[in-house]
């Protein structure tokens, strides 16, 4: 079972940056499709951004042009760069693991991201 530990969380002013990681263990990391989800005080877990084994990768309306997702399988780790922050990114944000061929799914336990003057 793949686990999960984020980090780089913390709380930064509008127009900041911060970078996120995401480390991987217990699995073949280089078999997982990952992604980053956040969740703002009172509302669901949506998805921020999302980039596939093969590296393609697919972004939320919100963060386009802002966030950038990677990953690094030597390192069994994922990042999101997030740029140009602003209030209303401001939220938990949790990285998320899936194998396809299996089902296999995996949470992290999520790191506050928080933007505020």
């Amino acid at each position: 079972q793949v686990q999960l530990v984020e980090s780089g969380g913390g709380l930064v002013q509008p127009g900041g940056s911060l970078r996120l990681s995401c480390a991987a263990s217990g699995g073949f990391f280089m078999f997982y499709d990952m992604a980053w989800y956040y969740q703002p005080p009172g509302k669901q877990r949506e998805l921020v951004a999302r980039i596939t084994t093969g590296g393609s990768t697919n972004y939320a309306d919100s963060v386009k042009g802002r966030f950038t997702i990677s990953r690094d399988n030597a390192k069994n780790t994922v990042y999101l760069q997030m740029n140009s922050l602003k209030a209303e990114d401001t939220a938990v944000y949790y990285c998320y693991a899936r194998r396809r061929v299996t089902g296999e799914i995996g949470w992290g336990q999520g790191t506050q991201v928080t933007v505020s003057s």
